[in-house]
């Protein structure tokens, strides 16, 4: 678009300045109505490029490069008087310009060339000395370097020295022209902006060199997977941007992943998509936005912040705010007397969509989070829980139970988390000692202050904070001692390995140990069999739940399930799981609400 602007404003400057010399020139030399038709066509070609210019190939102005030069060859030899001429000859300081604008050196040189011939033939052709072409050929050559050496130069401070790419700068410069050329054609663009994650620790532990060459190889390996109209930029420290021209979200959902997958530092990256009549800093700021969602959501990921709500997110939106979700409850219950006695339930999101029926639990928290539904769908499950836990504990006041909630990584990093939990404590009267906070170690980064200084505060006014899924993903000792908690929940796949016919593993054993030293409870989630329910008796673990001590429930009937069996669940019966059509929210949720339990 820049392009055909300036060289069609230097072919109709130079067409009405020709018009307007040829019309008041005196003399009869040459041919004064060819002079006039040259500078009419430059004209026209000039109005040509300023309407359809944007559109052409990039070859097709090396063609009227050439035919301006054809042009003022034609004006200077036909022009009606010898003076004239000569200054006509400037004009070829307009190809020297373009040219070196737009053009690589190779074709630079050759435009210089051409025009430099043109200029020492065409000046003598007039009658004078040969030497007198050499002047204007000369002025014309020497600003064609001239201002080839300035563009470059001004190129350069587009490009980031260390990895060659765009640095920031350009890379603005480059998404406005994309915008441009999208708002023109109606073709997609999509942006993704991708954060080496923990990078800062390279550089603290192994020097800046090291750094350095991270992002160097970062570069090289990312550039070798885009196409040629993709750009990749630098946009500053360990950040990265990528624009993907003529690209849906999905598409560049994909291409991220593969360039994630490509490098063996972990990374986390936010993608978007440009809507007509968007900024390009409306764009970037969104694209920043599921950046920093995939870092508050455990890092090393790709969050989609899309500029269209999907059929799926308006519909959670309404059941959100008609308050149409259910929330059912799970007993937990303790091993140690022999009874299973119901100690607490956990509270488990309960919604089928209609647009959307075949969607996972993860597929929904996903989107819940992208679309910015996370605090609204934790703070209705959390109230609720909390009325009808309050409910449930006032029918049986001599269980003492506890409620189970799984909490948002994201909600957990907002500064304000803790005070509103409290509220909601608060208005629904539930004891904050009586309620525990799941937090699954994947959603949750170690290194975020607000989140571990909100765990502190909850654990401080007396909410407990039980660890979910404990036993697989980021498990270690040092979040352990990292994490603020007092119960472990073991994730329901050591439990599902536990078999009649083979030892069972050892790690259940080491965990049980490892609780008591560290003085934690633990909790085996996913039991489904007597024989599964035996051994971890056997092993010492004193909480279980699962299918085989009782499905999920509405309050009412978990209240008359209680009543029938004197707080006992599970009476001895086997409950196998049900396929009922409701969508389980806990465990695969990740973070989310409640848990699909086992």
């Amino acid at each position: 678009m820049v392009m055909a602007r300036t060289t069609g404003a230097f072919y109709v400057m130079g067409g009405v300045l020709g018009l307007i010399l040829t019309a008041v020139a005196p003399g009869d030399e040459g041919n004064r109505p060819l002079v006039g038709s040259a500078a009419f066509v430059a004209l026209l070609l000039g109005l040509s490029l300023l309407i359809w210019g944007p559109r052409m190939q990039h070859a097709a102005h090396h063609v009227y490069v050439g035919i301006a030069t054809v042009l003022v060859t034609i004006a200077v030899h036909w022009f009606p008087n010898t003076v004239g001429a000569i200054s006509l000859a400037a004009f070829y300081v307009f190809v020297a310009c373009d040219a070196a604008i737009f053009f690589a050196w190779r074709w630079l040189g050759v435009h210089l060339a051409f025009a430099i011939v043109c200029c020492l033939w065409v000046v003598p052709s007039r009658g004078l000395p040969w030497w007198s072409g050499l002047i204007p050929a000369g002025i014309t050559f020497g600003i064609g370097i001239v201002v080839g050496i300035l563009t470059r130069m001004a190129s350069d401070a587009d490009i980031d020295v260390l990895t060659g790419l765009l640095n920031r700068r350009g890379f603005d410069r480059a998404l406005n022209n994309a915008i441009g050329h999208a708002t023109r054609t109606g073709q997609g663009l999509a942006l993704v902006l991708v954060d080496l994650d923990r990078f800062q620790k390279i550089n603290d532990h192994l020097g800046h060199r090291a750094g350095d060459a991270v992002l160097q190889r970062v570069a090289d390996t990312w550039e070798k997977l885009l196409g040629p109209d993709q750009r990749l930029a630098r946009y500053g420290g360990d950040a990265f941007a990528l624009l993907l021209p003529n690209t849906t979200e999905q598409a560049a959902i994909l291409l991220t992943e593969q360039l994630r997958a490509a490098v063996t530092t972990g990374c986390s990256a936010g993608v978007t998509s440009w809507q007509p009549g968007e900024s390009g800093s409306l764009l970037v700021s969104r694209a920043d936005v599921g950046l920093y969602r995939a870092k508050q959501a455990g890092r090393n990921r790709t969050v989609l912040e899309s500029s269209r709500q999907l059929p799926l997110a308006v519909e959670l939106r309404e059941a959100i705010d008609r308050g149409t979700l259910d929330v059912q409850y799970q007993p937990i219950v303790s091993l140690s007397d022999g009874d299973t006695r119901a100690v607490g339930v956990e509270a488990l999101l309960r919604w089928s969509s209609h647009a959307q029926p075949d969607v996972t639990t993860e597929g929904l928290i996903r989107v819940a989070e992208e679309y910015d539904l996370i605090s609204d769908l934790d703070e209705l499950v959390l109230r609720r829980a909390c009325a009808d836990a309050a409910r449930l504990q006032e029918t049986f006041a001599q269980l003492d139970l506890t409620l189970n909630v799984n909490v948002s990584g994201l909600e957990l990093a907002e500064s304000d988390y803790a005070d509103r939990v409290s509220g909601i404590l608060a208005d629904t009267e539930w004891p904050a000692d009586q309620l525990v906070l799941e937090v699954t170690e994947s959603e949750l980064a170690a290194e975020s202050e607000t989140a571990i200084a909100n765990l502190h505060k909850l654990r401080e006014r007396g909410v407990r904070i039980a660890i979910d899924d404990f036993g697989t993903g980021y498990s270690s000792l040092s979040r352990l001692a990292t994490i603020p908690s007092d119960i472990l929940k073991v994730d329901q796949s050591f439990v599902a390995a536990i078999r009649s016919d083979s030892p069972a593993p050892p790690l259940l054993g080491v965990i049980a140990a490892l609780s008591k030293s560290l003085d934690l409870q633990v909790i085996a989630e996913g039991v489904e069999t007597e024989y599964q329910a035996a051994v971890l008796t056997e092993l010492g673990f004193a909480l279980a739940q699962g299918y085989h001590y009782s499905d999920s429930h509405p309050v009412s009937e978990l209240i008359n399930d209680l009543n029938e069996h004197h707080g006992l669940v599970g009476a001895s019966v086997d409950r196998e799981p049900s396929a009922n059509g409701w969508i389980p929210v806990e465990n695969p949720l990740d973070g989310g609400l409640g848990g699909a339990q086992d």
